[in-house]
């Protein structure tokens, strides 16, 4: 690990990568302060309504190669991060399954050649396997008596976005971390006076105002409904995806016979409760996988808006700064912010470390200078 003895961060924006790279600073020695506008509950951070699926192959079919890549790294950084902390996280590595009902054969065939081609152009990636009715009935007993066929991606994974954000900050309680909830700022208070070595950025869609003056991309939100249920009667064992042709779900299996239950995507930061429509959707659709969502009890309906750059790509941006004082802005994980911040994570050291990053370039992270200027392209 990077030696950061005497050095001063100021960290603002207490989601899922403010407070990974806060711990990961101060771990190192840094002397960090973390200010965020909400408590340590994360209840405005777009990290704590999401499945947090770790599913770069899956994923494959709608982003880019760079963040298959950056997924990829993730997925095997995940398990050493986690074992750093004092509180156990639920972790699993179990794979992900791929369903559809016999009227979308053909969605599902287009799909599965999609993610065939996407594995044969990155060797870092598992082959998908075709499931007959016996294999299914192997890797996923509990639906066949609905579908008899499938597809199984080995390798993937996901883990509790609640239980992470909760253990992240009992760790940051036990380090040199100066926390500030409830405490909104802006990055030009706290780059005056020399106070920090860097101020970095890291408010999702709170920056919006100030990222279109660092970059010149504008930031917007998707917005995301997920439902979380309460399910005893069912047992699904890996997170399992629905191919339909107007509400492909997702369905996340957490500890204790909790669900996450997801799939709209809307281009708006309206950040209002959920719709009607979309709630029958999305209940609707879960039945269809398991008749045991029937007696599900729902815990929560939440909505949320993830913070999107163009293309739908996350950017790490090197922004102007005083002479005593550097800047740094980290935003546009969109819907897959578990699936790829070890991978940020690990690039924004390198860049706070030695000013490059082997990793970004590597893995396609873009790192932009406030002049616009590539210093890591996508690969």
């Amino acid at each position: 690990m990077a030696s950061f003895e005497s050095m001063r961060f100021g960290i603002i924006g207490a989601g899922l990568i403010g407070r990974l790279l806060a711990v990961e600073l101060a771990q190192a020695g840094a002397q960090v302060d973390l200010y965020d506008q909400s408590g340590p509950d994360a209840a405005l951070s777009a990290a704590r309504v999401a499945a947090a699926m770790l599913a770069p192959l899956a994923e494959s079919a709608i982003t880019e190669q760079s963040v298959v890549s950056m997924g990829v790294h993730s997925l095997m950084r995940w398990p050493e991060l986690l074992a750093k902390l004092a509180s156990p996280v639920f972790f699993q590595k179990n794979g992900s399954l791929i369903l559809w009902h016999p009227q979308d054969a053909h969605d599902a065939e287009r799909f599965i050649k999609h993610l065939q081609k996407n594995q044969r152009s990155n060797p870092l990636l598992t082959e998908p396997e075709l499931l007959d009715s016996a294999r299914l009935m192997e890797i996923e007993p509990s639906v066949t008596d609905r579908f008899s066929q499938g597809l199984y991606l080995p390798n993937e994974g996901q883990l509790d976005n609640r239980q992470l954000l909760n253990a992240l900050v009992v760790e940051l309680s036990t380090l040199p971390v100066n926390l500030h909830w409830n405490h909104a700022i802006e990055p030009q208070a706290l780059e005056q006076g020399g106070r920090y070595d860097w101020v970095i950025d890291c408010r999702g869609l709170g920056a919006k105002a100030d990222w279109p003056e660092i970059q010149g991309n504008s930031l917007r939100g998707v917005r995301g409904e997920v439902i979380r249920l309460y399910a005893p009667e069912v047992n699904l064992l890996r997170p399992t995806r629905l191919i339909h042709p107007r509400y492909p779900i997702y369905i996340a299996p957490k500890e204790n016979h909790v669900y996450v239950v997801g799939a709209t995507e809307i281009e708006s930061d309206d950040h209002s409760e959920m719709s009607v429509r979309s709630a029958m959707e999305l209940l609707s659709a879960v039945y269809t996988v398991h008749s045991g969502f029937a007696e599900a009890r729902i815990l929560e309906m939440a909505t949320q808006c993830r913070p999107t750059l163009k293309n739908n790509l996350p950017e790490v941006c090197i922004g102007k700064s005083n002479s005593l004082t550097k800047h740094m802005s980290i935003n546009g994980l969109y819907r897959h912010g578990f699936m790829i911040a070890p991978a940020i994570l690990d690039s924004v050291i390198e860049l706070l470390e030695s000013g490059t990053s082997r990793t970004a370039s590597q893995l396609g992270l873009q790192i932009v200078q406030s002049s616009a200027t590539r210093v890591a392209a996508c690969a």
